[in-house]
């Protein structure tokens, strides 16, 4: 029986979209969905979750909960990842509230800026963990990792786990459709390129019937950014670089110098910052995971209807050989010629019987490779760090942020590194 492991069962709603999603693919019908997660509850939950969608849909695959990590993925031919390490309390709460104390704040904190960094730190460890598990005991899985920080983790897996990796988000799934619909023009039949890297890719072109649909969208983008809304960040952005990024306007408030800044407060409310949000998110989902998990669990009767998750369509396209074409993180590989071939670049694929095949995209435009290297020099740093053990590299990465560096003085910003150190305790490995 072929079987599809999912390390991070335990996120319950995330699980039940994903391996739903299996369970209505015909080509993935008798697969053995195995769960895996250091939460026994949260795993339980999804078990019995699972096992209500199975018996609703007719599903042919079964559903096993596994304790002993190296088991659930022993003869895998799909791994999904999607574990976060340290959870909201307490690694979250350290990330956010060291840094206030040195005067830098933060929006999301997941990616790269200080919180994104030590938020690798302590998940790529565990993630070389998985990659000698899976070299042992399913060496040729697919591992389909929807964990941020996604371009690093999906790098190192890659670059220094040596397991077949492809990392997969949202953000370009949903870029067109959100940007469109903000601005009042249909979206269909619209031809997107987008690349890049995660979370900072952009919308290189916006066709409809071969018209350029650029001059629309950025006359109504102006008229916009005269009343307040929740994505000033992204239009300013391309309004002044003249291409619209992926990733939503709090996460890109982050990685850029312009927008979070002690100096000019006003910057905030100009531009509609929503500092600390996704700590409240955190606090917003654990009180009402509660009565979700009843709601959810109480249901014998639970449909599921196929998401626009890619996880299913690429081991669909995988196992029928039928084409279908993603936007998936990836190493450089020539792919986009003006970022470091070590970086890890997100761009359209291909996925069929042969895997997933990456294409050629070549120069971005110069100013928007050049804001992607301001956050892949930092990506690189923390890697080395991790890959090395020497702290040094931690101040490096750190010092190199584009948000923490314009905000903080090198002095500053190692004594928070040292503070983030010793607050994170066990959650990191000793840095020599």
């Amino acid at each position: 029986m072929s079987k599809i492991t999912f390390i991070g069962a335990g996120s319950t709603v995330f699980a039940k979209n994903v391996l739903g999603d299996v369970m209505l693919t015909p080509a993935l019908a008798g697969f053995e969905l195995a769960l895996f997660d250091i939460d026994a509850e949260r795993l339980r939950d999804s078990e019995q979750l699972l096992n209500n969608i199975r018996q609703t849909s007719g599903s042919s695959c079964t559903i096993r909960a596994y304790s002993d990590r190296k088991e659930a993925l022993r003869g895998a031919k799909y791994v999904i990842n999607a574990i976060q390490v340290g959870g909201y309390d307490p690694c979250t709460i350290t990330d956010f509230e060291i840094p206030k104390k040195y005067g830098l704040r933060q929006t999301i904190a997941d990616t790269i800026g200080i919180g994104g960094i030590f938020r690798n730190l302590r998940t790529i460890p565990v993630m070389l963990d998985f990659a000698m598990d899976i070299q042992e005991v399913c060496p040729d899985a697919w591992f389909l990792n929807y964990t941020n920080p996604m371009a690093v983790l999906t790098n190192v897996m890659t670059s220094v786990g040596g397991v077949k990796t492809v990392g997969l988000c949202h953000s370009v799934q949903v870029c067109v459709p959100h940007l469109f619909d903000s601005l009042g023009l249909s979206f269909e039949g619209v031809e997107a390129k987008i690349a890049g890297i995660n979370h900072m890719a952009w919308l290189l072109e916006a066709k409809k019937d071969g018209v350029d649909l650029y001059p629309e969208i950025k006359r109504r983008a102006i008229e916009k950014q005269k009343e307040k809304h929740h994505d000033m960040v992204r239009f300013e952005l391309m309004l002044r670089f003249g291409y619209y990024v992926t990733e939503s306007s709090e996460h890109n408030a982050e990685y850029h110098p312009y927008f979070i800044k002690r100096n000019y407060p006003e910057l905030i409310d100009r531009f509609n910052i929503p500092l600390d949000e996704y700590p409240r998110r955190c606090i917003e989902q654990i009180k009402g995971w509660q009565s979700m998990r009843e709601s959810l669990l109480a249901s014998h009767n639970l449909e599921h209807h196929r998401s626009h998750e890619y996880a299913s369509y690429i081991m669909e396209a995988m196992e029928t050989n039928k084409p279908f074409k993603i936007g998936g993180n990836v190493l450089n590989t020539g792919l986009i010629t003006n970022l470091p071939k070590e970086a890890c670049v997100e761009v359209p694929c291909l996925v069929d019987a042969s895997g997933v095949t990456p294409t050629y995209v070549g120069d971005l435009p110069p100013q928007l490779a050049a804001l992607n290297r301001t956050n892949i020099n930092t990506q690189l740093l923390t890697i080395e760090a991790a890959v090395t053990g020497k702290r040094e590299h931690i101040y490096h990465a750190a010092l190199l942020d584009p948000h923490t560096s314009a905000e903080l003085s090198i002095d500053d910003i190692v004594a928070m590194c040292d503070d983030l150190i010793e607050a994170h305790g066990s959650w990191l490995p000793a840095y020599k």
